[in-house]
């Protein structure tokens, strides 16, 4: 076996095209795994002695795999790491308050007013499913017959992978305490790492945050704060300008919202999302949807249907696909996705941008980015201007990566984030030109056999006949048309045989470039 060896030294097994082989076995799946360690090894070999399928929770973390082994094999281990161990966490009394329990989420409802049902023991459900039955994940079509289901199925508790125009969400009813860690549990997700609510209407976000639910209590009391106010309206003019959108707010949260959706960190994430599947999914349902992105945590998030069953293929999930056709309904009544072309679902590709509303004084607030995405900075300042508010709020990126016991107020932040399984290089502005690889070594040139490019603006053109596969984001250089591509072609270029690295272009963007601020910062 290879395990002692250095990468470049390792003989390539998983392109053996011996069909004799049974490759389904332990010993094969453990041949596969590339950079582990010795007492990893010896773990990992004696339970495949023991047991007639390898299944292994904790036996050691893998830092690299190949990415047919991921496709093939991830019955026994997950692409980027194995599972943590997430334990049940522990509800308080509030969040089993009979008012939760009753009645459904109608756009006017109130949360204090919302059904959350009633499940029976997790142990005894798992090892109750376990011994009966091995769950897989379904697909769906977009008809009104599916989504009538998958809005019962949210209801009750049990999960949904829908498409958004940023990237596709793993839904769960947001104020089910028991349906929120199962989506901890089928993406291996850190508790420390909070869920984003999503929502149809701006109305529904402002009853999340506690300074806007709070307002009417306030007004009846005549007893208004000036920092309450002032956080309330900026939240009302971002929900008002940007939703329906890809911007999610966090503030401080209503008490009616659980724990566990938070991190425990008191602040709320949620935003209203503009994709029609989406809106049809959370109006079916009639509740706050909880969605983080469809995929195993830390790797690439997902914006195809495709892409959610590579990562969550054995776990209890309906996932809607536009593409499906339902045979009885012959595709009448179908949600349809305006406006995507070329197979593009999710036409924005990346996620919201992620903005913290906070008071830091009785008359000043601070709007802090901690996530870019579809929505710039400056967009936000405009907004804030227009309403007036940009004397009291000030706009300041606040980017952080942290480890995953740190908890967070907001999804994004740790270290390790849409992280593909091949290692990933950025090629220097000063290593690329237009005579291609003439002042690369041999030792370059021989790495760049073996890498994928995944260009963008044909920055990287000419390595392309010497690289083993190339795709340009957009060759006419619109970041758009690039953010709607960059996660499919991650994906992509996992796929790619005999791959060992991914090369990208450092883009160099210059205060003296004659582009607007907002192209700036999508660059």
């Amino acid at each position: 076996l290879d395990w002692k060896r250095q990468p470049q030294e390792r003989v390539n097994i998983h392109t053996s095209t011996n069909t004799s082989t049974n490759t389904n076995t332990p010993l094969r799946a453990f041949q596969r795994i590339s950079r582990i360690n010795f007492k990893s090894c010896v773990c990992m070999l004696l339970l495949s002695l023991t047991h007639s399928r390898l299944i292994i929770t904790s036996a050691f973390r893998s830092t690299h795999t190949a990415a047919p082994f991921r496709h093939k094999y991830k019955q026994h281990l997950h692409q980027r790491h194995l599972p943590k161990v997430i334990q049940k966490p522990v509800i308080s009394s509030s969040q089993n308050h009979p008012r939760y329990f009753g009645t459904t989420y109608t756009h006017s409802s109130t949360l204090s007013s919302m059904t959350v049902p009633q499940h029976e023991h997790e142990e005894t459900k798992s090892a109750t499913a376990t011994a009966t039955a091995t769950t897989t994940a379904k697909l769906i079509s977009t008809s009104s017959r599916s989504m009538s289901q998958a809005g019962e199925r949210i209801r009750s508790g049990h999960l949904v992978s829908f498409p958004t125009e940023t990237v596709y969400g793993l839904g769960c009813h947001a104020i089910d305490p028991t349906a929120v860690h199962r989506v901890f549990q089928a993406k291996e997700r850190p508790l420390t790492d909070p869920l984003i609510v999503h929502v149809n209407h701006a109305s529904d976000a402002l009853a999340l945050w506690d300074a806007s639910s709070s307002s009417n209590d306030n007004d009846n009391n005549n007893n208004n704060d000036s920092t309450t106010n002032l956080e309330r309206n900026a939240l009302q003019a971002l929900t008002d300008h940007f939703y329906p959108g890809p911007l999610t707010i966090v503030a401080r949260a209503s008490p009616d919202i659980p724990q566990i959706i938070m991190a425990n960190t008191g602040f709320v994430a949620c935003r209203s999302p503009s994709h029609p599947i989406a809106r049809a999914l959370i109006q079916a349902s009639r509740v706050p949807i909880a969605a983080p992105s469809a995929n195993k945590f830390g790797h690439v998030s997902p914006t195809k249907a495709a892409h959610v069953m590579d990562d969550l293929g054995l776990e209890d999930v309906w996932i809607v696909d536009p593409d499906l056709i339902d045979v009885e309904e012959g595709g009448d009544g179908r949600v349809t996705t305006d406006g995507a072309q070329d197979g593009v679902v999710c036409n924005v590709g990346v996620e919201s941008t992620v903005a913290k509303v906070e008071m830091i004084s009785e008359i000043l607030g601070r709007v802090s980015i901690l996530r870019h995405g579809a929505v710039s900075s400056q967009e936000i300042r405009d907004c804030l201007h227009a309403a007036d508010l940009s004397g009291y709020f000030e706009v300041k990126e606040k980017m952080q990566a942290t480890g995953e016991n740190v908890s967070h107020v907001a999804p994004g932040q740790t270290i390790r984030h849409y992280s593909p399984n091949v290692l990933s290089y950025m090629v220097s502005h000063d290593r690329y030109t237009s005579s291609g690889t003439g002042d690369w070594s041999e030792d370059e040139i021989s790495l760049l056999k073996s890498a994928v490019v995944i260009d963008f603006g044909g920055r990287l053109a000419s390595l392309k006949n010497d690289s083993l596969a190339y795709r340009d984001l957009s060759a006419g250089g619109d970041s758009s048309v690039a953010a709607a591509n960059v996660f499919d072609s991650l994906r992509w270029s996992e796929t790619v045989e005999g791959a060992q690295r991914v090369y990208f272009p450092e883009i160099l963007v210059r205060d003296d470039m004659d582009v607007s601020s907002e192209k700036k910062e999508a660059l």
